[in-house]
């Protein structure tokens, strides 16, 4: 075939050759498939360990004094013996669940299945509580804004938008970032899964990419910005909302039920979207000043009329319909009720609640249970994540883990808010380098901030809140998320390209997160 003929069969700016079907799926490397191999054996060998063979003093002599209120009514009920069995079942559990979900040898969602009914068989929990999660009101929330963001994507309003404010905004490269960082803000609201929105806005950034020359192979900076841009610009869109991510809905879950009381919508969108804003505005810089400089060349489009094929496929979705406005008004009212739930009491899942009904509504509303898109699978991972949550809150299991850590290494109650603090934001965001899972580093460290802040006598809000602050730094390697993995198969950057970008805002963020913990987060009451 010649190069002619290659080139008429792939138009670089026709939008449907970048969907999401028709990108390279990446193939596992060495060290990937050799994980996945030892995964099961692993996890088998860990759980017969604990359970069966160590002896683990910490669970047995542990300061009853210091146990959570739920655990000493747990311990009250079921006896010391039983109590201790519990908590050695529940390490071992999550022992194995983390290898699984790390490793990967099966399916995240089958994962929680079976951590689910070992649980149960374990009489870590009642069958009655861990069936329950997944009727959790953060399971309901989850489920709730897929039909939403269903909605906005059936109806074709999340594409118009993007499609129009490109068009309207995108003159030039710096420009064209900046309209991608408010695109994804504005997404960010009401798709709480980043791969939705990296599914939504890759074409349209792949062909922006190929109008300013990078495009089937050949990379340049525009392109290696606008694709490692957009990558971050989706994160931070997702850690400016408690609606943002299904991890940020779990560290409010696990926080809340720690003080007693709700994380409000305004609460989480008060204190994070001015330090997202803050962190994208730095990467822009970062990206385009330091590690890929946009040439005078690249910084307008190179293609003749390339926007044209942007302008056209706005032009293909014809004047907005009815059903579009109608989403528009229901989502806006939505949207209203999240951002003054301080002041009104409804819940953001009651809100929801309310929001899909009216969408779901025969002749009053615009889409039907078939346009939605309910990505199961996650949700079932999530409520085996929900469900080792009630079990380390029965078993306190974090609590006593980390009293006999600090007893271990002689750490004293003297130590310094400053110094834990610093200590755990830099656990949560560089631990995103090795662990693919949001959901599994949320059920990592906030218990282990909830615990910590109980030991030394500092409020629960100020250690873990911060952390769950850091939860979507998740962008340095292809395996860190599936939006890192779907962005990389673009071929418009390498490792070393993306490891360097996103170390460095990583690093960055931590700092960030420390001077925002001396200033800005006491300024809210947080530290």
């Amino acid at each position: 075939m010649s190069t002619e003929e290659i080139k008429k069969e792939f138009d670089i700016l026709d939008m449907n050759n970048y969907k999401m079907e028709k990108l390279p799926k990446r193939e596992k490397s060495s060290i990937e498939l050799f994980l996945m191999k030892i995964g099961v054996p692993l996890a088998l060998l860990s759980f017969i360990l604990i359970l069966f063979v160590l002896d683990l003093d910490f669970l047995k002599n542990f300061d009853i004094a210091t146990l959570s209120t739920k655990a000493k009514a747990n311990l009250d009920k079921v006896g010391m013996d039983n109590f201790v069995f519990s908590n050695k079942a529940m390490l071992a559990i999550f022992v194995a669940s983390l290898i699984l979900w790390v490793t990967e040898p099966i399916p995240n969602y089958l994962t929680s299945l079976i951590l689910i009914i070992t649980l149960v068989l374990t009489h870590v929990l009642p069958e009655k509580e861990a069936y329950a999660q997944l009727g959790h009101k953060v399971m309901w929330l989850n489920i709730l804004s897929f039909i939403l963001a269903s909605m906005l994507v059936a109806t074709g309003v999340a594409k118009r938008f993007a499609l129009w404010f490109i068009i309207k905004f995108g003159k030039n490269s710096t420009s064209m970032i900046f309209s991608f960082m408010l695109i994804n803000l504005v997404l960010s609201l009401f798709i709480s899964a980043t791969t939705a929105k990296a599914a939504i806005l890759l074409p349209i950034f792949m062909v922006v990419a190929a109008v300013y020359g990078a495009s089937n192979g050949s990379r340049n900076n525009f392109g290696r910005n606008i694709v490692l841009q957009n990558l971050f610009q989706n994160n931070m869109g997702a850690s400016s909302f408690l609606t943002g991510s299904g991890a940020n809905l779990l560290a409010a879950s696990l926080i809340a039920g720690a003080i007693g009381k709700d994380i409000f919508f305004s609460d989480w969108m008060t204190a994070s979207l001015p330090v997202a804003m803050l962190l994208m505005v730095i990467a822009y810089f970062v990206g385009t000043k330091i590690f890929f400089p946009i040439s005078k060349e690249e910084r307008t489009p190179v293609i003749p009329g390339g926007m044209e094929k942007l302008k056209e496929e706005l032009a293909k979705m014809g004047k907005i319909g009815f059903d579009e406005i109608k989403s528009i008004i229901i989502f806006s009212a939505i949207l209203g009720l999240w951002v003054t739930d301080k002041y009104h009491g409804i819940s953001p899942t009651a809100v929801a609640f309310l929001g899909a009904i009216i969408a779901l509504m025969p002749k009053v509303g615009v889409v039907e249970w078939n346009d939605i898109d309910i990505p199961w699978h996650l949700l079932m991972f999530s409520a085996g994540a929900y469900t080792l949550g009630a079990g380390l809150k029965v078993t306190d299991l974090s609590g006593i883990a980390v009293n006999s850590f600090f007893d271990s290494i002689g750490i004293g109650k003297e130590t310094s808010y400053m110094t834990l603090y610093v200590i755990l934001t830099a656990g949560m965001v560089f631990s995103a380098l090795i662990f693919q899972s949001k959901t599994m580093r949320t059920m990592i460290f906030i218990p282990i901030a909830i615990g910590i802040a109980s030991r030394f006598g500092f409020t629960v809000m100020s250690l873990a809140f911060p952390l769950a602050m850091l939860i979507e730094h998740v962008y340095v390697l292809p395996f860190n998320s599936k939006p890192a993995l779907l962005s990389y198969t673009t071929n418009q950057y390498s490792w070393s390209d993306t490891f360097k970008f996103g170390v460095t805002m990583q690093v960055i963020a931590w700092v960030v997160s420390i001077i925002m913990g001396m200033t800005y987060f006491k300024l809210l009451g947080i530290t």
